[in-house]
């Protein structure tokens, strides 16, 4: 009899966690590996789990792709480890259980890497070689992408007619890491062809007996279930799980009551877990009529709108707009800095910016001296948040403290590595990529956390996002624009371009954007500067017309910086023409110089809107 056929009359039985028992042996590697290094005893894991009851056995297989298999220079060996591992399995069962191949998900909640087209070849590779060791079915697990889950499994069911187990992981009951109702997946699943739907990892029988309970029975595939033990405790270095099996076998009768009809284990369950399930439900005869309570979801409200400001992406598709870095100050003495954003706030320019630690070297933090500046001189601060600092708890907990304190602009940039800063032995985090993190703003803006649950209240962020233009191959950057449009940017600030002709350039490969961006301009100060930019900044090239006019100046430094200013003012004439959102960078804190350009640029928009007009009345 098929696995699908002996699941429409019995509950069955999963087994428990592969990994958990090799660790517990004090094995800490490659767990697939070990279907080639020690054979007898990933068998013997099997055996135990067929003893205990177990009636479907799942592969060692989990991570057995060319993409984790990587991770251990392994990648040549995904035929052998995927073969070797359904022969285990298979000596393991004999005729008391099936066996189905373990396919795991790649994708966490880093979305952008690996690309789809990456994961479609590495799940492909290893679904052939499943399916030519003649397996009973497969199981997805452990998926926390539903459009990594729902692309495998279009492409399986393409493949085979095999029984197809698809399990979601969530970081939040009942809903995914996009925000969608576990219900609402559960039957997409169904709908993609999935012959078993259900949920593993993550969480415990507690929540996952809560998250099952908004589930209504599928149509036609059925319900399964295989929670980990518990919450893990960190104890001596390790990861344990305390559950007594005994609660594991109350869970099981209450996740059959839900409508499960394949029951296992993942993280911290053990034989003895699964033998006290099968004790409790093992044959039972399938629920099939269960009535599911209807709940009114709550719908986030929508952040409060009085007495803010517009959008810097509306404000640059509507007139020229003006935005000024002013770097927080390395030091403890914030006169000069407060000095400076009072003299750009009178001059009229419409955001002050704040890098996040510039080039890996700390300074005051950009939220406290963009709260003071808001609070005491009505600036609008835009921050910038660099992944490198913070892990995924810290910055959705800063991201919700900017909306907190009223703070709407910001730039997701991925941030300079901790090598080329002043602490080099610092750790770099990087949990998101900075398409990564446009994407989850976006997502906080629906009211839904990085994990998928509600925040009660949806934020009003705009999303700025930083484009290089001083590159080999501006198409290609361009294209880097475009993929952070589709992750929701909704506009772009530049690195300094110092060349008209790179300005027209720039404006010519970008125009068939609608996405407002602010071309950067940032004053040089000195023939130094100039050079230090040039040689050691990442993403600064100067012309050799440049350098050499501010070499010329070098021996006063008034005219270096006469000569500075007015390199800049050359350059806004050309960006004038081309673009509305004007980006100044301060340098070294001379905010007199950023102030002055503010100035210019007010000056010659002006004449430019007396030409149209009187251009306008001529006609």
């Amino acid at each position: 009899m098929r696995l699908d056929q002996a699941l429409q009359e019995k509950t069955l039985i999963g087994d428990g966690a592969m990994g958990t028992l090799l660790y517990s042996y004090g094995v800490d590697r490659c767990f697939e590996e070990m279907n080639l290094s020690h054979a007898k005893e990933v068998r013997n894991v099997h055996k135990a789990y067929v003893r205990a009851g177990a009636d479907v056995i799942q592969t060692n297989t989990y991570g057995a792709n060319y993409i984790k298999l990587s991770r251990y220079g392994l990648e040549d060996h995904v035929k052998a480890i995927n073969t070797a591992a359904v022969q285990l399995a298979k000596e393991a069962a004999g005729e008391d259980a099936y066996v189905v191949g373990t396919i795991g998900g790649i994708r966490d909640i880093q979305k952008e890497i690996p690309s789809m087209e990456e994961l479609k070849r590495s799940f492909r590779e290893q679904l052939y070689c499943l399916l030519m060791e003649d397996i009973d079915g497969l199981i997805f697990e452990t998926f926390y992408d539903l459009e990594e889950l729902t692309t495998v499994l279009e492409i399986a069911r393409q493949e085979t007619d095999l029984p197809l187990i698809t399990q979601v992981s969530m970081h939040e009951p009942g809903v995914m890491q996009n925000g969608m109702p576990l219900m609402d997946a559960l039957q997409l699943l169904e709908q993609k062809g999935a012959d078993v739907v259900g949920v593993n990892c993550r969480l415990g029988p507690y929540h996952m007996i809560q998250s099952l309970e908004d589930v209504p029975l599928p149509d036609k595939a059925v319900l399964s279930a295989y929670p980990n033990a518990s919450l893990p405790d960190y104890e001596d270095g390790r990861l344990i799980y305390p559950t007594d099996p005994t609660y594991f076998r109350t869970s099981a009768l209450d996740l059959y009551r839900q409508g499960a009809r394949l029951i296992g284990g993942c993280c911290g369950t053990t034989p003895e877990h699964i033998a006290a399930v099968a004790k409790e439900v093992k044959g039972r005869q399938p629920i099939t009529d269960k009535v599911v309570p209807i709940k009114h979801p709550s719908v986030p409200k929508q952040a409060d709108a009085s007495n803010r400001e517009d959008h810097l992406h509306d404000i640059a598709k509507e007139r020229r707009s003006i935005i000024v870095e002013l770097d927080p100050p390395k030091k403890l003495n914030t006169e000069k800095y407060l000095r400076g954003a009072k003299a750009l706030k009178d001059a009229g320019v419409d955001s002050v910016t704040l890098a996040d630690n510039s080039l890996a070297s700390p300074r005051i933090s950009n939220t406290a001296m963009a709260t003071i500046i808001k609070q005491e001189y009505a600036i609008n601060p835009l921050v910038h948040i660099a992944c490198r600092d913070r892990n995924l708890i810290g910055l959705q907990s800063h991201l919700m403290g900017l909306h907190t304190l009223g703070i709407r602009e910001v730039l997701a940039v991925t941030g300079d590595p901790t090598k080329i800063g002043d602490f080099p032995g610092a750790t770099s985090v990087y949990d998101l990529s900075s398409f990564d993190l446009i994407h989850y703003i976006k997502q906080l803006n629906e009211g839904i956390s990085f994990s998928g649950k509600s925040l009660g209240e949806k934020t009003d962020f705009s999303v700025a996002a930083a484009f290089n233009p001083n590159v080999r191959n501006l198409n290609r950057a361009v294209g880097r624009l475009e993929k952070k449009i589709s992750y929701g940017a909704d506009y772009f600030i530049s690195q300094p371009v110092y060349c008209e002709k790179q300005m027209v350039e720039v404006y010519e490969a970008t125009k068939h954007l609608t996405t407002p961006i602010y071309i950067g301009i940032m004053p040089l100060t000195s023939s130094r500067n100039a050079e230090f930019l040039h040689h050691e900044v990442p993403g600064i090239k100067l012309s050799q017309e440049i350098r050499e006019s501010m070499e010329k100046h070098s021996h006063d430094k008034e005219l270096s910086q006469a000569e500075g200013i007015a390199i800049a003012k050359s350059l806004i004439d050309a960006a004038l023409d081309l673009f509305n959102g004007i980006y100044l960078i301060t340098p070294f804190l001379r905010y007199e110089m950023t102030v002055e350009l503010t100035e210019y640029i007010k000056q010659q928009t002006e004449k430019q809107e007396r030409k149209i007009s009187n251009g306008i009345h001529i006609i």
